[in-house]
């Protein structure tokens, strides 16, 4: 890559986020261009720019912010952040924000989540193609003044309005082990917790971009063995699992068995709908229908979206929702900027076990009413062919109903479904199955995989 001349950006912004390989993809030109871009798209007298542990993150902010300098805005360097934490500095201080970032990939990744002030989401349709064509082509010097940079920290500011958010300071004393996976919740963890009547057994809190331990994805269950190992070997009451990036938070019961998330997003969608009756709960269309259920039965009014949380935020603006919750364990809150906030659904886990003296599985029977295949993937040559096939298959069936709010969604007459959906980055399809019980998962998960592979 050259600093003139136009770019190719299209590996690398993504339907969400721009990420890429450093070194190869993602380097300081790109970085800078980008950042001009982003002062250009974003408006504002000033942008807030938080990064996370990669070794390589320290070099693309400072070259992001000379972008944005370069186009006479300022730039408000939070230093090392989560992304709820770079969320909550943008809804603060009113300003746009990036994190320098690549969540959950591997080390040899890198990238930038963008955000307008308050926090409003920058994705494909709302900005961020306009930002990636004024980063290919390259903007033109300014005559304007040079931007300023000013270091802020706001980290205890942050974790004094969460702690108001939710009220943990009267609750039973619990042990808690928390795996940060060398990743930012090792940074914003001791800070949240501080002075709360939890006992903390901290695992991998050690910030290393190299991720010397395990993958920083909870979603793939052998990055959770340790912490489920620990739990039981602590006695401890639960468990908390964050990704790299601490946006996304992952729990696991006293006997070290994880929890769905979408038994997560029930628990929190109840103590929210106590708050404020008859509110709308968000939920995307592959978290289990016990999450609608529940909604309804507790008075609120369940509102079904796209993967995605570009839509989850939309829609939770155009409605009013107190909340909303997705089946990959990121949760978003509407007193947060409806921004997503890993650390507030653990904050409400721990309220909400520590209210009562129950063990965690207890308390999370409520809320698991139906067994789930987990997101199964498939590498297909077309995926839109392969989906045409499964839809012909059952949509010819007596009694099947089929949407295609996202990818296809097909509900049984027994009342099991699946829904699947092309991959926004790779040509992959993903697959989800839900049924009453394990054996009625594997059946159907086998007949669709079967149809899809063909």
């Amino acid at each position: 890559m050259t600093e003139s001349g136009v770019l190719d950006l299209s590996a690398i912004v993504k339907a969400y986020d721009i990420r890429g390989v450093v070194g190869e993809q993602l380097d300081a030109n790109v970085a800078r261009r980008l950042g001009a871009g982003f002062a250009r798209e974003a408006g504002g007298p000033a942008v807030a720019i938080g990064r996370d542990m990669r070794e390589s993150s320290p070099g693309l902010a400072a070259a992001f912010a000379e972008g944005v300098t370069g186009q006479g805005v300022d730039v408000i360097d939070i230093g090392l952040a989560s992304t709820d934490l770079l969320y909550f500095a943008a809804g603060r201080l009113d300003v746009p924000g990036v994190m320098i970032t690549a969540s959950h990939n591997p080390a040899r990744y890198n990238g930038f989540k963008l955000c307008r002030a308050g926090a409003v989401p920058i994705a494909e349709d709302c900005g961020l193609l306009e930002i990636r064509a004024d980063a290919e082509r390259g903007l033109p010097a300014t005559d304007v003044p040079v931007g300023s940079v000013t270091e802020r920290n706001v980290l205890a500011d942050y974790a004094d309005y969460l702690r108001k958010l939710v009220d943990v300071s009267g609750i039973r004393p619990l042990r808690v082990v928390v795996d940060a996976g060398n990743g930012m919740a090792g940074y914003t963890v001791p800070e949240v917790f501080a002075g709360l009547p939890v006992v903390l057994v901290p695992l991998y809190f050690e910030l290393d971009g190299t991720f010397p331990n395990h993958e920083a994805n909870p979603l793939d269950p052998k990055n959770l063995v340790d912490l489920c190992a620990k739990v039981v070997e602590e006695g401890a009451d639960l468990g908390l699992a964050f990704d790299g990036d601490a946006d996304r938070c992952f729990v696991v019961d006293e006997r070290g068995e994880p929890v769905s998330p979408s038994a997560i997003t029930a628990l929190v969608a109840v103590r929210e709908l106590a708050r404020e009756p008859g509110s709308p709960v968000i939920h995307n269309l592959i978290t289990s229908k016990a999450v609608p259920e529940i909604i309804t039965e507790h008075g609120g009014i369940p509102v079904r979206t796209r993967v995605g949380h570009s839509f989850i935020k939309q829609t939770m603006a155009e409605t009013g929702a107190i909340f909303g919750g997705e089946h990959s364990a990121h949760y978003y809150f509407r007193d947060f900027w409806r921004a997503d906030s890993g650390m507030l659904a653990a904050l409400h886990v721990l309220a909400a076990l520590g209210e009562r003296d129950w063990p965690l599985s207890k308390l999370m029977a409520d809320y698991g009413r139906y067994a789930a295949s987990g997101e199964v993937n498939s590498t297909v040559a077309d995926p839109a062919a392969r989906i045409t096939v499964v839809k012909q298959h059952y949509g010819s069936q007596a009694g099947v109903r089929i949407d295609e709010l996202d990818g296809l969604t097909v509900e049984l007459p027994d009342g099991s479904w699946f829904n699947l959906r092309p991959s926004n980055t790779e040509p992959l399809l993903r697959l989800n199955v839900e049924a009453a019980d394990a054996a009625a998962v594997a059946a159907l998960r086998d007949d669709v995989l079967a149809l899809a592979r063909a």
